[in-house]
């Protein structure tokens, strides 16, 4: 191996044969880049010498087939020269200086983008690697030109994983199935998925992948004369109606198989009971006139065809897909596309990479890119955990998407399962802030509605509405879970700085003090031996439970020093602290006992959870006594807002139509049934269980009042009694 820079492509001997390949695959870049990319060459071996790969083979090698794999999707001189060197900074005695004396700050920024995304390990989901993650989608979206290099790196890793032991085989098929293959698929790298995915489920299930794979063969052996009929059958017609066109059989592979066989609970003979073919054409239109030969010649389908040339995937592909009814009773699954949307499909943001400018017009699937990613960098500037970050964007990797039309005509990509909300985010952050309905194809629905293709959407707002915890339970996209999380953590904090200002003032009142007593000087001490900024951090930790107010209450008065006179202690301190059940930001409702406005209450200071409250005749509350600096004297305010839950216990006589005329005395007491169980039931009674919303004790009066009129109960009442 040559261990000097003096390697350059005058000198070809000088070149050993892996050197020599690269050298012939990038024979279309000018003559002047193609001896920068093998000075690149030199100087990585030169960094690399002495260093091998597992296999035995000198390191070398793997550099330079990475460039490899890239120099066949057509990539520019500086990507070439950062695939090679991509390793040098982490990995030899070669500095940043040096890299970018030699070969300037792009190529630099490159490596040190694939440099940060090689330490990163996605064995565990921790926050560390999580934030590793976060930093790789961030150096894409600056250069998409980093996941290329670092895709073609895992690309040639997979192919060579044999040399690893088999624990580090499954580590990183599994990280290569979860995380690679799909950035691959969602930046149109159809040709890289497939491969990733195919070498990935090897690793992982090599008994699954040997035992499906000698499956498809088999079949395929058995349907190759049918499969060269209906070939023979488009190419004829199609030449009959004067479109040039290429005609190919498409064949399923073990990944995509062995997914839907699980996923969608399919046998292997209905996966297989399809014939798939592609048909290139060389124009839009002509795509179109094709489709039209081919619905000609065998029936179409019902509703199975989709048009991504005009409505592009997220990733930008296109193509027209449909479904016909063949001749041996079996349905012919058909692409329709031009060459350019082929190659599209295939390299995805790398199609025509060669022939692109920073300035010039990017193919559809860069558009798409670009898009995405500064919608991702958009999200995790507002995002402060790397994780939550994370969760948005693995709903993003798999758009399985609907598309959806606003009122104005525009198009709008939403994945699979979108709701009526997801769609309002989607417009814009304040639209969906302020939702309150929509209209799907001019029908009113709720918020919570999933979307279907083609659908026209349009969201109804009112200038009072504002997110509601229970939206994070049915929204489906990262944008939304985003801007809904955000909004309850302002509100969240704010009721937790009120409430904690009324718990610690109470507990300095017990001690004959009060927060306005304590000099600013001593708070700020505290503050900060605490390591905390503000004083709103300090009341918002004592509001969730983090820490005691009585706690903080000693410590303040004991670093003031001197003392109260008993005689100051305020009335606070007897005071009970008021709330109006709007505070849902630090106040939850014990589920041991649904407390309801009018109950006698008592709240518990909880980890992390804030106050939790529990009526005062709760069994439980003998046990939450036992600590009594986390108990906080609490009652209902005269105006107390929203709808709380109950449950009723119900005997009935077990006869038809029981059930229907207890439901309807409960709704007609304007109550909202949420879950109806049996607990008890034979032949002559039955007990339920009817969990419902109500407003007060008084309003779950009203309703038990109602059910004992029906006639048809034994017995009805508040439970737990």
């Amino acid at each position: 191996m040559p261990t000097d820079g003096a390697v350059t492509a005058a000198d070809p001997r000088a070149l050993p044969p892996y050197a020599q390949a690269l050298k012939e695959r990038i024979a279309y870049l000018p003559e002047a880049q193609v001896e920068r990319v093998l000075s690149a060459y030199a100087v990585g071996a030169v960094a690399h010498a002495g260093q091998a790969r597992q296999s035995g083979e000198p390191y070398i090698t793997h550099p330079l087939a990475v460039a490899g794999i890239l120099a066949e999707l057509g990539l520019d001189a500086e990507t070439l020269i950062a695939a090679i060197l991509h390793d040098t900074l982490e990995d030899t005695a070669l500095t940043r200086e040096e890299l970018t004396a030699q070969f300037g700050e792009t190529v630099t920024a490159l490596v040190d983008g694939v440099t940060k995304l090689d330490k990163m390990q996605f064995s565990s989901r921790q926050e560390a690697d999580a934030e590793s993650f976060r930093k790789m989608l961030l150096a894409m979206a600056r250069d998409l030109r980093v996941i290329l290099i670092k895709l073609a790196d895992r690309l040639h890793n997979m192919r060579t994983l044999s040399a690893k032991d088999a624990a580090s085989r499954r580590r990183i098929a599994r990280e290569t199935l979860e995380i690679y293959a799909p950035i691959a698929q969602r930046l149109g790298m159809n040709k890289f998925k497939a491969e990733l995915q195919d070498l990935g489920f090897r690793a992982l299930y090599p008994d699954r992948y040997r035992v499906l794979s000698e499956r498809i063969r088999l079949a395929l052996g058995n349907r190759r004369e049918a499969m060269a009929k209906i070939e023979a059958a488009l190419t004829t017609r199609l030449a009959e109606e004067q479109i040039p066109a290429r005609v190919v059989g498409r064949i399923k592979s073990p990944w995509s198989i062995y997914t839907k066989m699980r996923n969608e609970h399919k046998s292997f003979a209905q996966l297989m009971d399809v014939y798939g073919f592609r048909v290139v054409v060389d124009s839009a239109m002509r795509c179109y006139m094709a489709l039209g030969v081919v619905h000609a010649l065998y029936k179409p389908v019902d509703r199975r065809f989709k048009d991504f040339i005009a409505i592009p995937k997220a990733n930008g592909y296109q193509s027209l897909h449909t479904v016909l009814l063949g001749p041996f009773g079996a349905p012919i699954e058909v692409q329709i596309r031009t060459e350019e949307m082929d190659q599209v499909a295939e390299r995805g943001v790398a199609a025509h990479w060669a022939y692109k400018s920073d300035s010039g017009p990017a193919n559809s699937a860069q558009a798409r890119a670009r898009e995405w990613l500064a919608a991702l960098a958009d999200s995790q500037a507002r995002t402060p955990s790397a994780a939550e970050f994370i969760e948005n964007v693995k709903i993003d990797l798999f758009p399985d998407e609907v598309y959806l039309f606003t009122p104005r005509g525009d198009i709008l990509a939403l994945p699979r399962n979108a709701t009526a909300l997801d769609f309002a985010y989607a417009v814009h952050t304040d639209v969906g802030d302020h939702a309150v309905a929509a209209r799907v194809d001019k029908k009113l629905v709720p918020l919570r509605t999933r979307l279907e293709s083609g659908q026209m959407v349009e969201i109804i707002t009112a200038p009072s509405a504002v997110p509601n915890p229970v939206w994070l339970e049915f929204v489906v996209t990262g944008k939304a879970r985003t801007a809904i999380r955000q909004h309850l953590k302002h509100l969240q904090h704010e009721d937790a700085v009120d409430f904690g200002h009324r718990m610690l003032d109470r507990a300095l009142a017990a001690q004959g003090s009060s927060l306005d007593a304590i000099p600013p000087a001593v708070l700020d001490r505290f503050l900060r031996e605490a390591k905390l900024h503000r004083l709103e951090e300090l009341l918002a930790e004592i509001a969730l439970g983090n820490r005691m107010p009585d706690a903080v209450a000693g410590q303040l008065l004991a670093a003031r020093g001197g003392k109260d006179h008993p005689a100051a202690k305020a009335t606070l301190a007897q005071e009970k602290i008021r709330i109006t059940g709007a505070e849902r930001g630090v106040l939850s409702f014990a589920n041991c006992c649904h407390p309801l406005p009018g109950d006698e209450i008592i709240g518990y200071l909880s980890p992390g959870k804030g106050i939790v409250v529990h009526r005062l005749e709760c069994p439980n509350v003998a046990e939450l006594r036992k600590s009594p600096e986390r108990c906080v004297p609490i009652e209902w305010d005269r105006h107390v807002q929203g709808d709380y839950k109950a449950e009723l216990r119900v005997e009935v006589i077990n006869r038809p139509g029981v059930l229907a005329t207890v439901a309807a005395a409960i709704a007609d007491a304007d109550s909202n049934i949420e879950n109806v169980e049996y607990v008890e039931r034979d032949a002559a009674a039955a007990t339920l269980i009817f969990t419902m919303e109500v407003k007060s004790r008084k309003h779950l009066a009203d309703v038990i009042r109602r059910v004992r009129r029906t006639g048809v109960v034994s017995g009805a009442y508040r439970h737990p009694l």
